[in-house]
């Protein structure tokens, strides 16, 4: 248990910031999921733009790695060409 001031409000920091990462990430999941279970090309490409830019923002934010961020784009504009 902390027993310094700092130690505590860095402790309220890191719960506060786990739960703002998670949901922007599990937000970020949602979409990557509707937009692989889409089977219409036209739909599919209204929403690549949105999850592409919802992933660069995990990157940004070291939520995800960059070059996980990287792989996750290139295997969705892939699938999208594929439709």
């Amino acid at each position: 248990m902390a027993h310094h001031k700092s130690a505590k409000k860095r402790i309220r920091q890191t719960i506060k910031r786990r739960l703002h990462n998670r949901y922007f990430k599990k937000t970020t999941r949602n979409a990557i999921k509707k937009l692989r279970s889409t089977t219409d090309k036209s739909e599919a490409e209204g929403l690549l733009p949105n999850v592409m830019s919802m992933v660069d923002k995990l990157v940004k934010r070291n939520i995800l790695h960059r070059k996980n961020g990287a792989n996750l784009k290139s295997k969705l504009a892939k699938h999208v060409n594929k439709l």
